[in-house]
């Protein structure tokens, strides 16, 4: 996983945090679940990249 990617993931799982937080303590349901949505999102890409460094993982050690 690039480190662009790690940082940009984490910067979208920041911003869903702050938007569930924002929406709970405005009572804004609305931004609240916009906010969950965006951290599973980030928390999705985030599988998918380490899933893409295992098997980056596992050809290197077939390489050797």
């Amino acid at each position: 996983m690039g480190l662009d990617d790690k940082i940009g993931n984490k910067a979208e799982e920041a911003a869903g945090k702050v938007k569930e937080e924002v929406g709970d303590a405005t009572d804004n349901e609305s931004l609240e679940a916009e906010g969950k949505a965006d951290q599973s999102e980030a928390n999705m890409k985030q599988a998918g990249e380490k899933v893409k460094d295992a098997a980056g993982d596992v050809k290197d050690a077939f390489k050797s």
